[in-house]
């Protein structure tokens, strides 16, 4: 009988999107998907419990990226937890005055600490702003959150997911729940 500790086995993510027009109607919506909580996420939370001399820092920020056109075909591959960046070797991050994160008490928000955070992060008008000489259009395959580690930025969670080809004018809104 395996007697080991699973203290991970209650950490995980869970993401949605909603893409809207320009006049903020539903164009389509994802419903709630599991994302992959990574590798560095457990050292950065292992940094701050150690504390100095480790520097750990919250969510710094979300990152998209393309992914790889071959997915299209293919479906995207699992998110894997070893993963410790994009595919995307030129990801955009997105800023964070279009990043709110709340504590959840189930679905509402908390002003207290709860083991759930929400993270929503609004992709208006031309974010990102592909083409560029990385992109050869707008579609997003991939995201992850990102934190900082010793002054190092980190992955803290990864998905992959099927092309979104978003147009310059209209608005993706990704919702992310962390449950620890």
């Amino acid at each position: 009988m395996d007697r080991g500790e699973r203290v991970t086995e209650g950490l995980y993510g869970m993401f949605r999107d909603v893409l809207r027009d320009p006049r903020g109607r539903v164009v389509w919506e994802r419903p709630w998907v599991k994302n992959v909580i990574v590798t560095d996420c457990r050292r950065l939370l292992a940094g701050f419990l150690r504390a100095a001399p480790t520097v750990t820092l919250g969510i710094q920020g979300l990152q998209v990226g393309a992914g790889l056109a071959s997915w299209d075909g293919t479906g995207p591959p699992a998110p894997n937890a070893t993963q410790a960046s994009l595919v995307d070797p030129f990801p955009f991050m997105v800023p964070p005055g279009a990043i709110q994160k709340d504590f959840l008490i189930g679905a509402a928000v908390s002003a207290t600490p709860t083991n759930r955070l929400q993270i929503r992060a609004t992709l208006g008008a031309n974010m990102p702003p592909w083409p560029d000489a990385h992109h050869p259009d707008s579609t997003v395959r991939e995201f992850g959150l990102v934190a900082s580690l010793d002054g190092a930025p980190v992955l803290i969670n990864y998905r992959t997911h099927p092309a979104i080809p978003k147009d310059p004018v209209s608005t993706l809104e990704r919702t992310i729940w962390l449950v620890f």
